[in-house]
């Protein structure tokens, strides 16, 4: 039987990690920037965290989440997004009694059962952030200043800001009634999913893509004319927090986001190179989430980034290629391989990157592979090189090549390498 990955699930080979570490380093530089601490939280929840959440009529939790009934007959799910794991943490770890206010960030696999295509796994990866215990507006305009900055720093241009405010939960219920009588006449035009969201939460109307419902929506009550004074005044305070913080911004009322949890500020970032489904990141404020979770009510903000998603956009462009090793040791012969062997350790020992033949090559195969391995230098060791207690060190950048006393070996290179940087 040929074994194979799970439809919908991809490895990351060594030849493409290095372009995911660099995005992952380059995302934990920018975090560190912004006084982000990192949290860890489990791949498995019991169900309830993500359904009393993300919203038990939403489709994660009705199509897509991987759920099971584990040996304790405990319904348990593999997290489908981070958010509602992190309040978790939050409050069991009483961090809202010992510290009040966090600034979260995170890097992981997600997973949902879903269709896969281009950009879109059934497990998927996120880079994502939460800011726990403030109300502010401002903390929304940071919020969308870091998921910007992270993009740039990871190679990433031309994407485009989008920005709303659903209001708080009272705006969104009275907004909810309105849109439910104006859609009465249009139910014939709407698929059968926006059916169902018509009757659990028909906001979620302007989240679909299928073109009968695009045109069912048009011309409909937009909730910027529904949204109380407060709320108004807080957006405002964040589009003007991002015009102080020059992040450029399009406002675009459509935009609802398919978590149950968002109130007020909703952001989408999107990108030309996703295609037709070109969502690259997105967040929002989610301010009632701690209560609906058991405890006292408190301001959050958050966004997740798809590190797929960000590959896809970085494209042909040569990020994270993989660096050379510092040396490559060749031998001919199991004396000369021996004392090759030793010098390998001494050099590891320094922190050299380095590395020997194990398959018996000939010293023209072994060349090779330190080509291959784009080795800074090759040091050949043969029957005269043991005989003269010395080795024969190649400069493979310079081209130059010269005897080298073993005991001198480290000095060498690390003369080399010093002048290099001046």
């Amino acid at each position: 039987m040929e074994m194979k990955a799970l439809k919908g699930t991809s490895d990351v080979l060594p030849d493409a990690a290095g372009l995911w570490r660099y995005i992952e380093n380059a995302a934990r530089r920018i975090f560190a920037v912004y006084g982000y601490r990192e949290v860890r939280t489990p791949l498995i929840e019991e169900t309830p965290v993500f359904t009393r959440t993300i919203g038990d009529s939403s489709e994660i939790v009705t199509k897509q989440m991987y759920t099971f009934i584990d040996r304790g007959k405990r319904s348990i799910s593999l997290r489908p997004e981070a958010t509602a794991g992190c309040v978790r943490a939050y409050l069991e770890g009483a961090v809202d009694k010992t510290s009040g206010f966090v600034k979260w960030f995170y890097l992981g696999p997600m997973f949902r059962s879903e269709r896969p295509q281009s950009g879109r796994l059934r497990q998927f990866h996120q880079i994502g952030a939460e800011a726990i215990g403030s109300y502010s507006p401002f903390l929304d305009a940071e919020m969308i200043s870091l998921a910007s900055r992270v993009l740039k720093e990871c190679g990433i241009d031309g994407f485009e800001v989008r920005l709303n405010t659903l209001g708080c939960d009272k705006d969104k219920s009275k907004f909810n009634g309105i849109l439910k009588k104006e859609l009465e006449g249009r139910l014939g035009l709407l698929c059968t999913d926006c059916k169902e969201r018509y009757k659990k939460n028909v906001l979620r109307v302007f989240d679909c893509k299928n073109a009968s419902c695009i045109d069912a929506v048009k011309g409909l009550p937009k909730i910027s004319g529904h949204i109380c004074e407060d709320c108004s005044r807080d957006f405002s305070i964040v589009k003007e927090a991002l015009t102080l913080l020059k992040v450029p911004y399009k406002v675009d009322e459509y935009i609802v986001r398919g978590l149950d949890y968002y109130t007020k500020t909703v952001f989408e970032i999107t990108h030309p190179a996703l295609g037709a489904k070109d969502v690259i990141g997105a967040g929002g404020r989610y301010d009632n989430l701690l209560g609906r979770m058991g405890g006292a009510d408190a301001g959050a903000v958050g966004f997740a980034l798809g590190i797929e998603r960000m590959i896809m956009a970085v494209g042909d462009k040569p990020l994270g290629e993989r660096r050379g090793v510092d040396v490559y040791i060749a031998t001919m012969g199991a004396d000369a391989y021996r004392r090759g062997y030793t010098i390998l350790s001494s050099l590891r020992e320094k922190n050299f990157t380095c590395d020997i033949d194990y398959n018996i090559r000939s010293i023209k195969a072994q060349l090779r592979q330190a080509n291959k391995l784009k080795a800074r230098f090759v040091i050949i060791i043969g029957e005269e090189e043991i005989k003269n207690d010395n080795v024969m060190l190649k400069d493979m950048s310079a081209g130059s090549q010269a005897e080298v006393s073993v005991d001198g070996i480290i000095g060498k290179i690390s003369e080399i390498l010093t002048a290099d940087t001046r």
